[in-house]
């Protein structure tokens, strides 16, 4: 495992479900999303504080997405997100949901373009300085 993964915990909550306990497919996307707001956090941004401070947003551009075995009400998964690349727009995550029991098998992969985004005009832009320089030294 890349010295850069970052892991958050999930349970899977019955209402993350479909009628037969599995993980509906649309439920891995959200864990996904809190996996990298997580990972922002831990670099020291917040979504509210880059808006407010310096009125940029991110958002998904692209997702290529892999379900390899279902997740299962009640079960533990590590939701992992793994900066892979760094441009002066946008960001490149390697994603995976794992079991946190017995050898980690994982159950869905993704990988994930986000944009950078003016908030006010919804057009691409520049990633501040600070937070572009704080994720290069992550890679």
């Amino acid at each position: 495992m890349n010295s850069n993964r970052f892991k958050w915990p999930v349970r899977v909550y019955y209402e993350d479900t479909d009628a037969g306990g599995v993980v509906y497919h649309a439920t891995y996307l959200r864990y996904f999303e809190r996996a990298r707001t997580e990972r922002l956090r831990a670099l020291g941004f917040e979504h509210g504080g880059l808006r407010a401070d310096a009125g940029i947003l991110f958002a998904v551009k692209s997702m290529t997405v892999d379900f390899v075995k279902p997740a299962r009400f009640d079960e533990l998964l590590w939701v992992d997100a793994r900066l892979t690349e760094v441009k002066r727009a946008s960001l490149m995550f390697e994603q995976e949901i794992r079991r946190q029991q017995g050898a980690g098998a994982v159950l869905c992969k993704a990988l994930v373009r986000i944009a950078c985004l003016a908030a006010d005009t919804f057009t691409v832009t520049a990633i501040p300085d600070n937070l572009l320089q704080r994720m290069k030294d992550e890679l």
